[in-house]
């Protein structure tokens, strides 16, 4: 075989492989790190088993979604939230489908952004199970609005809530975690939290705070690597989040029945979760196509990813202001199927 041919060849099957690895992409709903882990890592079944998790908005959408496969996974779980009513329904149907007993599960409601809370929160917690292995951040509101036309009002909550809420608690679990030398802090940020897009520019603000106080807080812990930092940020994931988004004011809430058939399914979402949680990943992102290439764009185009943001962020504010699902109109025919 002459040297042309064998490079022949080998151009050939590079070429090959990038056309695969772009197919892949292009059909991939998570990064490639945790697609990998997925194939060939660690199973939650294997690793999670007898562990203490604390799941935050745990009273629907991805937190009921968690709180529901973990069951199966024979942990200990502490459901919280602000409606008890919609905790204990949640623990029902924990104890009727998962592999718990009454006493493996505590509901303990609380209001996030009512930070005074916290300490006495994290007590009752160590108390009924004396430890603390896996916090999963997941509390948070999201927004619906033009900057112009919102309140301050709205700004103060998001960040309340969704940023100083979740620091706050993770301060009071933190030192038990650190007396251990052990323990996960996860917390469900959002695509937002790597991009931006119009009607979220309070949502997208304290999202990006998440990500800055959680990238320097796990290099703070480097010298106790049995406490692993993951941030996790889904795409748009079936949930009520934004059926109850902020609009122009805190009193009020989208309340909308959207078609959420082009997101991603809560259960897909929430088992990928679970692999971050199973592999120690630090990083990952969750996330149907387009949303999943525009992260990768933000990340390392970031001039690309605003021209192309400024042209689809028209189409969303005239969505919005006609009434219409601001996302759905236009990328429901991106949406990958999965079992």
């Amino acid at each position: 075989m002459s040297w042309d041919l064998l490079l022949w060849l080998l151009a050939l099957c590079a070429l090959l492989a990038l056309v695969v690895q772009l197919l892949r992409f292009l059909r991939a709903d998570g990064d490639l790190t945790l697609l990998w882990a997925e194939w060939q890592g660690r199973r939650p079944e294997w690793e999670l088993t007898d562990m203490v998790v604390w799941v935050t908005g745990a009273s629907s959408g991805i937190g009921e979604e968690l709180a529901y496969q973990l069951s199966k996974l024979g942990v200990s779980l502490v459901l919280s939230a602000r409606r008890e009513h919609e905790l204990e329904r949640v623990k029902r149907r924990c104890l009727e489908n998962g592999n718990l007993k009454g006493k493996d599960i505590l509901v303990l409601p609380f209001d996030l952004a009512d930070i005074s809370s916290h300490e006495v929160a994290t007590k009752a917690v160590l108390q009924e199970f004396g430890k603390i292995d896996i916090l999963v951040n997941n509390g948070g509101r999201s927004q619906r609005s033009l900057c112009v036309e919102a309140s301050m009002d709205v700004y103060k909550e998001l960040i309340e809530l969704n940023y100083l809420g979740t620091v706050s608690l993770t301060k009071c679990v933190l030192p038990h975690m650190i007396e251990r030398k052990q323990g996960k802090i996860v917390t469900v940020n959002s695509i937002m939290g790597i991009m931006a897009a119009p009607l979220s520019s309070g949502y997208c603000a304290s999202k990006h705070a998440l990500r800055g106080f959680f990238n320097g807080l796990r290099t703070e812990l480097a010298t106790y690597p049995g406490i692993v930092v993951s941030n996790i940020y889904p795409g748009p994931v079936q949930s009520n989040i934004v059926k109850n988004s902020l609009r122009n004011d805190t009193t009020q809430a989208m309340h909308s029945d959207a078609d959420q058939s082009y997101k991603m399914a809560t259960s897909r979402c929430v088992r990928l979760i679970l692999i971050c949680m199973a592999n120690d990943l630090k990083e990952v992102w969750i996330s149907d196509q387009p949303f999943l290439a525009m992260a990768y764009l933000w990340q390392y185009m970031p001039t690309w990813a605003l021209w192309v943001t400024n042209k689809l962020g028209k189409k969303r504010i005239e969505n919005f202001k006609k009434g219409l699902d601001a996302d759905a109109s236009y990328f429901k025919i991106w949406k990958t199927k999965h079992d």
